[in-house]
């Protein structure tokens, strides 16, 4: 079966070749010409104190200050697209899980979909899944871009896809405020409508995230041993966990993502025995830094646990130093790939203000 892996992998492989130095110059000139540049990032160019057209290298984004995405929540998505992108613009605005506030939106052009899309079948490719398969994908939808994947996996890997209703907003409103039972109601619906799928015998592989298919395992452990694979997303995936899932899936493949509305990391082959769960960042548009806590301009020694830090350097999104809520262990990934790794990724901090919910 011809699917467009193979174009989606020369993309990904001249991506990969990039010198990230020339690509941050690329970006940083495109956000900043004074005619066709975001007018978002013009309008604050007065106010950086210094000339972001100055900067040569990659490690000269720390100049820019953390990146609030609380900025997102009110500003019109539209701001933040150079204006040589064709207006009027068409395409989707995504938003985020809206944990700690209002979500935050971004809006997408049409180089954007084609990035995100080579990204997630290389991540495919690489985990071991097999196309022409059928899936079914347990995942949020609507305004969240993880949904995105269901259409990818479907028109561009060659396969069946089942889809689900899941709403992580209402599961996290649940837990914020306590409603235990109506909580144990919803992961039971969540549930529910994935075994009447499954049930069927006609799904190989399973999309979804540690916390439902945990779920999954403690109510139908046969359903998941009957699976060849199942993807991973969302709420953190401890070794703990990936050892658990190993056993259920009785050989199954394991792909693994880390990421969210604004930037995302392809999982590499578990290290030592399930011990160390690897990242890729997709690179160039998507770096991730693991960085002192106290001070997120000093990256941490590899091996160590930092903060991630997360820059958007695409031609039409430019995001610099966000601070995630994530702390990670910083990885060298060596000569295989052009940057650093994440590793062993769990929330910096949990408290019932920023439940992780099912997703």
């Amino acid at each position: 079966m011809t699917t467009v892996m193979e174009p989606a992998a020369a993309l990904t492989d001249a991506w990969l070749a990039e010198d990230l130095d020339a690509w941050t110059r690329r970006v940083v000139r495109r956000h900043f010409d004074p005619e066709t540049g975001s007018p978002y990032w013009l309008s604050r160019r007065p106010h950086l104190g210094f000339d972001p057209l100055d900067i040569t290298r990659y490690e000269d984004l720390t100049r820019f200050e953390p990146f609030s995405l609380a900025t997102l929540r009110d500003l019109d998505p539209v701001q933040l697209v150079p204006t040589d992108v064709p207006r009027p613009l068409a395409g989707r605005i995504w938003e985020s899980g809206g944990t700690t506030g209002k979500p935050c939106r971004i809006f997408h052009t049409e180089s954007m979909a084609e990035h995100h899309t080579a990204w997630r079948l290389l991540g495919l490719r690489l985990s071991g899944f097999e196309s022409g398969r059928t899936w079914l994908y347990a995942c949020p939808s609507g305004p969240h871009i993880v949904g995105r994947g269901a259409s990818q996996i479907a028109e561009l890997f060659g396969s069946t896809v089942y889809t689900m209703d899941l709403d992580p907003r209402w599961i996290k409103r649940l837990i914020r405020d306590s409603r235990l039972v109506e909580m144990n109601m919803y992961v039971e619906h969540t549930i529910e409508q994935m075994t009447d799928v499954l049930e069927t015998g006609r799904v190989q592989y399973l999309e979804t995230t540690p916390a439902i298919l945990q779920a999954l395992i403690a109510r139908r452990p046969e359903l998941v041993a009957a699976l060849d694979g199942v993807g991973l997303g969302g709420t953190q995936l401890t070794p703990a966990m990936y050892a658990e899932f190993v056993e259920a899936l009785d050989g199954g493949v394991i792909g693994m993502t880390y990421g969210n509305t604004f930037g995302c990391a392809m999982g590499l082959p578990a290290g030592n025995g399930g011990a160390v769960l690897p990242y890729l960042p997709n690179y160039p548009q998507v770096t991730m830094a693991v960085v002192d806590k106290e001070d997120p301009r000093r990256q941490v020694a590899y091996g160590d646990v930092g903060r991630v830090r997360l820059t958007v350097l695409h031609d039409d999104l430019f995001l610099p130093n966000i601070l995630e809520r994530d702390q990670a262990v910083r990885i060298d990934t060596g000569d295989l790939w052009p940057c650093d790794g994440v590793a062993n990724v769990r929330p910096l901090q949990i408290s019932s203000a920023a439940p992780e919910g099912l997703y």
